[in-house]
């Protein structure tokens, strides 16, 4: 008769990391300063600072996204979920990643304006506002660097901020070639600039929680590397089957399997050996190993 284990948690235990602070400080930094950098960037014609003011704005809603989606995946598993609401934070992630492409098309066609189109900039005021937020976002940048860094919705909203960092740099500088040489198109010049780091890193968060929305296998897991290593670590087995490996979040990856067990073996013994070993192997906490 077949047999299946699984091994969870119990009830009510969170496996969603205890970041919803550190998401809140900075999504208070960046929502403060927004308004000053807006006005800033209107009434000096910076482009780099409005387009860094609206990287702010969608900063300041993607952590309110984050913060609400680390809160709700605290929530404990019910019969309808029965998963819990662990992935409403990937789901978070990958609106962050897709408003930052959405961002960056906005800035290359307003830096495709400014450049065929030039505009008076005032360096001044764009060079204080620019430090501003340049200091403001190395604190939030800071916060939410601090301590676990493996969260992809926390990284996701680090990588917002670094957009925002990378932005306020970009303007710093336009400020001050502005101001000593009066050369304009430096500031949409710099805007696309940084646009294309902003692809970079965002692509980066759009692949990754697409994968697992998608139930791709977890990083450093090969099924034939899981099959090659129970059939060698753990006697008593004949055949390995069935293998699917997928992830909740990145920290919770799970996985299922079929195993036949040579006549004469005990099966609970080769079951409870399979799972030390996708344990300590593969770093693997949950799994449903079924004998037939």
């Amino acid at each position: 008769m077949p047999m299946a284990n699984h091994d969870h948690d119990a009830p009510g235990h969170s496996h969603v990391p205890k970041n919803e602070f550190k998401i809140a400080i900075a999504a208070l930094l960046t929502g403060s300063f927004m308004f000053a950098e807006v006005i800033g960037g209107v009434v000096s014609g910076s482009l780099a600072l409005i387009a860094d003011a609206g990287h702010m704005l969608t900063d300041f809603a993607s952590l309110v996204l984050a913060w609400g989606a680390i809160r709700l995946g605290r929530r404990p598993a019910d019969w309808k979920l029965t998963f819990g609401f662990d992935r409403f934070s990937i789901l978070a992630a990958l609106v962050n990643g897709l408003t930052l492409f959405a961002i960056a098309i906005w800035i290359t066609i307003e830096a495709i304006k400014r450049i065929s189109n030039p505009q008076e900039i005032l360096g001044g005021m764009m060079l204080w506002v620019a430090l501003g937020g340049l200091a403001v976002n190395l604190v939030a940048f800071w916060v939410l660097t601090r301590g676990e860094s493996d969260n992809l919705n926390v990284r996701a909203a680090a990588l917002h901020v670094a957009g925002d960092l990378l932005g306020s740099v970009a303007a710093l500088v336009a400020a001050l070639v502005i101001i000593f040489t009066g050369w304009t198109p430096i500031d949409p010049i710099l805007s696309v600039v940084v646009v294309l780091i902003i692809l970079r890193s965002a692509w980066a968060v759009v692949r990754e929680s697409g994968h697992i929305l998608l139930e791709g296998a977890p990083a450093g897991i090969d099924r034939r590397d899981v099959t090659k290593v129970l059939m060698n670590d753990v006697p008593g087995i004949r055949k390995v089957d069935h293998i699917h490996a997928w992830s909740v979040t990145q920290e919770r990856p799970m996985i299922t399997l079929e195993i036949e067990v040579s006549a004469g073996e005990n099966a609970q013994k080769v079951k409870s050996q399979v799972k030390d070993v996708l344990k300590s192997r593969f770093k693997i906490d949950h799994s449903t190993v079924e004998i037939v």
